[in-house]
C-alpha cells in the first residue's frame, strides 16, 4: 500500500546507519512502514528480523526482558537480562524493530546504544513520536500519505486512485461495501475526505468504517462540521494533531453511551482481552454484563476494537492510539481507580486458578491462556507493587505463576516479581513462605544456589512458624536439589525422603510428583538401580492418575536415564524420545536440552558415534540459549563429559570437531527432527524470495499451512505437535507480520512469490 518513497529512503538510511528512528504523530503509519521495510530487508539479516512491541510496557527496568521475549531468547542464568541479550545479539547479524518507544524513551535509547557497541553486525529500527536522541541516530520524520497536488492539472480517475491516501480510502471503503471504486461521481468527495483527514492512515480507517450508513458526500459534509471546529483551538497545536484528536472525538461520538462507556473501560487492558475478561472487567455501573457482549460487537464494527481470532475463543485489541484515549476519557469520569483495581483482581482469580488446574489433563491449554494474557498479568503486577496497600496480593500473583515463568520465556522477569514483592512483603505469612520456595526454584534453574538457600532457610522457619507442612515439603524438596548442586546425594536422598513424606500427608500431587523425580534421579546417581527405577515408575503413576503431562514427561527423562545406566538402550531411547515429543509440543528448551543429552549418551554407547557428536553440537546451541547448561541437573554433567570423550576418542579430533559443527548449524527444529527421526533432515534448496521474514523456519512452514486452510488441530496433526504449540506459532506470525487475521496470513504468503527487489545493508 504505497509507501515506495518512504520504503526506499528508510532502506537507505539503513545502509549508512546501524540505527534508524521513524517519527511521526499516532496514526501516521510508522508501524506499518517499518514491518514494510523489515519484510524487505530480511535476506540482509542471516540471523533474523524480529519484532519487539512496545506499546503495552510501561516499566522501562523489563525492556531488556521484553526484547528478549521477542527474540525467543531463554536465559536461565541468574545474570542481568541485558547481560544476556547483549551476550546472544555480540556476533548476530540481525535486525531488531523497536516499535513504540516514546513512553520508555530513556530506556530505549540506553538499551539500544549499549546493543550497537557491542553487537557491531546488529541494526536497530524504531518507531517513536519522537527521536531516540542516541550518537549516530538517523530520523526519518513518517510524512502522511500523499494526496493529489491541489495546485496541479486535475488527474484523471484512474491517476486519482493511485496516490496513495486514496487508495488506502478504497481498499478500506471496499471491505466495507464490496466493489467500491472512484467514480467520476464521487472522486471530488473522496478526494476531500482524504484531504481533511490529512492523509492520516487511522483517520482515514476510522472514517471509511462510517460508509456502513453513510455515502462518501455525507461522509465528507460531517467531516467538514468536525473539522470546522478547529479553527477556535489552539494554534500552538499541529494540524495533524488537531485532526487527528478531531477524528478520534467524532469516532467517540458517534458510539452510543455505553459504547463510550465501554471503550474508555477497555483501556485499562493490555494487549488483548476476551469477552470473559471484559464482562468482569467492564460490566456493572451503567453497563449490564449481558449487555458486554453487543457493545463489543458495535465497537468492532467501529472500528474500534480489532478482532483476532484465537482456537478456543475470539479476543479483541485496541489500537494504542484509541486506548491512550480512551484512559484519558476513563481519568476524567473518575472511573480509573475502579477499573484497574477490577481488572487486577480478575487477573489474581484467573492466576491463582491456574495454579489450582495446574496438575490435570487442562494443564497445557492453561500454559497456553497465560502466554496470551502475558500482557494484561504483567499490568496486574505493576498495579499491585505501585498501589499502597496491594504488595502482598502483587506477590501473591506472581507466586501463583510458577510455572508460567519456567514454561515461557519469562523465567528472569519472574525472579524479579517475586524478589520485589518480598521485599515489599515482610509480614511472615503463608504468602510470604509460598513466594520464598518458588522464587528458590527460580533462582536454582538460574544456578543461583546461595540466594536459593537464604530463601530456603528464612522458609523452613516460617514453615515451622506457620505449621505448614506443604511449605516445608517444598523446603526439603528444593533443599534436596542443592545438595545435588553441591555434590552431596547422601543429603539429597534424605531430604527428597522427607519430602516424599510431607507432600503425601500434605495431598500435594505436584510436590509428590517433583520429589519422586528427582528422589529417581539421585538413586540412580549412586547406582541404585532397583531403586531408581521403582521411583520412577511410581512418579509416571501419580502424573497418569492426575492426567498430567510436563511432569510426566520429566519423569519419562529420569526412567530414560536409568534405563540406559541399565543397558537397555532401545527402551531408554523410547523413553526418551517420548518424552522429547512432549517437551517439543510444549516448546520447553530445558526439557528439551536434557532429553538431547540422554539421547547422546545412549548413540555413544551403542557406538553411533557421528550421530552422538552432531547431537553434542546442537546441544552447544540450545544450551547457549538457555544460559545455563543442564540447568537443574547439573550432577548429570559427568555423563556429558563421558560421552565427549569417548566418542572424540572413538572418531579422532579432527572428524568429532567436524560432526560437531554439522550439529551446531542445525537449527531448533532441525536438531529435534535429527533426534526423532535418527537421520539428518533433507535440505531442499528454497528460493530466497520465498524465504519469508521477520519468520523462523518451523513459522514459515505454519504460516504455508495457514495460507493452505488448515485448523489448528490440522496443523498439529501434519507436524507432529502439540495444538497448543501451533496455536502459539501462529500467534507469533501474526504479530511478526502485524496481522490480525489468518486470511492476511494467506495473503501474505501468495505474495512471497513474486520477486522483490534487493535490499543490501552495509
Amino acid at each position: 500500500m504505497g509507501r515506495r518513497h518512504e520504503a526506499a529512503e528508510v532502506k537507505r538510511l539503513l545502509s549508512a546507519s546501524r540505527l534508524v528512528t521513524l517519527t511521526g504523530v499516532g496514526g501516521v503509519g510508522k508501524t506499518r512502514l517499518a514491518l514494510r521495510v523489515a519484510e524487505d530487508a530480511r535476506r540482509a539479516f542471516p540471523d533474523g528480523v524480529w519484532l519487539v512491541e512496545l506499546a503495552a510496557l510501561a516499566d522501562p527496568g523489563l525492556l531488556p526482558q521484553s526484547v528478549s521475549e521477542a527474540l525467543e531468547l531463554r536465559d536461565h542464568s541468574s545474570r542481568p537480562a541485558v547481560e544476556a541479550l547483549v551476550d546472544h545479539l555480540r556476533d548476530k547479524q540481525a535486525l531488531i524493530l523497536l516499535d513504540n518507544c516514546e513512553q520508555l524513551i530513556e530506556a530505549c535509547a540506553l538499551l539500544t546504544g549499549r546493543l550497537l557497541r557491542e553487537a557491531p553486525r546488529l541494526r536497530v529500527l524504531a518507531t517513536s513520536r519522537q527521536a531516540l536522541g542516541t550518537a549516530g541516530e538517523q530520523t526519518l520524520a513518517v510524512p502522511t500519505l500523499a494526496l493529489p497536488d491541489a495546485t496541479g492539472p486535475r488527474l484523471s480517475t484512474a491517476a486519482l486512485a493511485q496516490c496513495d491516501a486514496v487508495r488506502l480510502f478504497v481498499e478500506r471503503a471496499g471491505a466495507i461495501l464490496p466493489g467500491f471504486s472512484v467514480t467520476e461521481t464521487n472522486r471530488d468527495a473522496v478526494e476531500r475526505v482524504c484531504r481533511q483527514l490529512d492523509g492520516i492512515p487511522l483517520g482515514i480507517e476510522l472514517a471509511a468504517v462510517r460508509l456502513r450508513a453513510l455515502s462518501v458526500q455525507q461522509l465528507l459534509d460531517r467531516l467538514d462540521d468536525r473539522f470546522r471546529l478547529l479553527t477556535t483551538g489552539s494554534r500552538a497545536v499541529l494540524p495533524r494533531h488537531q485532526t487527528l484528536r478531531a477524528l478520534v472525538d467524532w469516532s467517540y461520538d458517534l458510539c452510543t453511551g455505553k459504547e463510550q462507556l465501554l471503550w474508555a473501560r477497555v483501556s485499562v487492558f493490555a494487549g488483548s482481552l476476551d469477552l470473559d475478561a471484559a464482562e468482569a472487567v467492564c460490566g456493572g455501573d451503567g453497563i449490564h454484563r449481558e449487555d458486554v457482549l453487543d457493545l463489543v460487537a458495535g465497537l468492532v464494527d467501529k472500528s474500534v476494537l480489532i478482532r483476532e481470532d484465537h482456537p478456543e475463543a475470539v479476543r479483541y485489541r485496541m489500537l494504542d492510539t484509541l486506548r491512550h484515549y480512551g484512559r484519558e476519557r476513563l481519568s476524567a469520569a473518575g472511573e480509573g481507580p475502579v477499573r484497574l483495581r477490577r481488572h487486577r483482581d480478575y487477573y489474581q482469580r484467573l492466576a491463582a486458578t491456574a495454579r489450582a488446574e495446574l496438575f490435570g489433563p487442562t494443564q497445557v491449554s492453561w500454559f497456553a491462556r497465560l502466554q496470551r494474557e502475558h500482557a494484561n498479568l504483567r499490568a496486574a503486577l505493576e498495579y499491585s507493587f505501585a498501589e499502597p496497600g496491594q504488595a502482598a496480593a502483587g506477590l501473591g500473583i506472581a507466586t501463583d505463576l510458577l510455572y508460567h515463568w519456567i514454561t515461557s520465556y519469562y523465567l528472569a522477569e519472574g525472579r524479579g516479581w517475586l524478589d520485589r514483592g518480598l521485599a515489599l512483603c515482610a509480614e511472615p505469612t503463608e504468602t510470604r513462605a509460598r513466594a520464598l520456595w518458588t522464587d528458590s526454584w527460580l533462582a536454582i534453574i538460574q544456578t543461583d544456589i546461595e540466594a536459593a538457600a537464604a530463601m530456603l532457610e528464612e522458609c523452613r522457619a516460617l514453615g515451622v512458624r506457620l505449621g505448614r507442612d506443604a511449605v516445608l515439603g517444598y523446603v526439603a524438596l528444593y533443599s534436596g536439589m542443592i545438595a545435588m548442586c553441591r555434590d552431596d546425594p547422601e543429603s539429597a536422598i534424605g531430604l527428597y525422603e522427607e519430602a516424599v513424606v510431607r507432600h503425601r500427608a500434605a495431598d500435594d500431587p505436584v510436590g509428590l510428583a517433583l520429589a519422586l523425580i528427582r528422589l529417581s534421579l539421585t538413586h540412580s546417581f549412586l547406582g541404585d538401580s532397583p531403586r531408581a527405577i521403582a521411583l520412577g515408575e511410581e512418579s509416571l503413576a501419580v502424573c497418569d492418575a492426575y492426567g498430567e503431562g510436563w511432569h510426566r514427561a520429566y519423569a519419562t527423562m529420569a526412567l530414560g536415564v536409568e534405563v540406559w545406566r541399565q543397558g537397555d538402550h532401545e527402551r531408554a531411547a523410547a523413553l526418551e524420545r517420548e518424552s522429547l515429543t512432549f517437551n517439543r509440543s510444549l516448546d520447553d528448551p530445558l526439557g528439551v536440552g536434557v532429553n538431547l543429552e540422554v539421547l547422546a549418551w545412549i548413540s555413544a554407547s551403542q557406538k553411533g558415534y557421528q550421530r552422538a557428536a552432531r547431537i553434542l553440537g546442537a546441544l552447544r546451541n540450545i544450551w547457549q540459549s538457555i544460559g545455563a547448561p543442564l540447568s537443574g541437573y547439573g550432577h548429570l554433567i559427568r555423563y556429558h563429559e563421558a560421552c565427549a570423550a569417548d566418542t572424540q576418542r572413538a572418531l579422532g579430533k579432527q572428524a568429532f570437531q567436524a560432526a560437531v559443527k554439522e550439529g551446531v548449524r542445525l537449527s531448533y527444529d532441525e536438531a529435534l527432527t535429527y533426534a526423532l527421526l535418527d537421520q539428518l533432515p533433507a535440505r531442499a534448496p528454497v528460493a530466497e524470495a520465498e524465504q519469508p521474514s521477520p519468520l523462523t523456519p518451523r513459522e514459515t512452514e505454519i504460516a504455508r499451512l495457514v495460507a493452505q486452510g488448515l485448523s489448528n488441530k490440522e496443523i498439529a496433526a501434519a507436524l507432529v505437535i502439540a495444538q497448543r504449540t501451533a496455536e502459539g506459532h501462529i500467534e507469533r506470525i501474526l504479530s511478526k507480520l502485524g496481522f490480525n487475521s489468518r486470511a492476511q496470513v494467506a495473503v501474505w504468503v501468495a505474495g512471497q512469490h513474486r520477486t522483490e527487489h534487493d535490499f543490501e545493508a552495509e
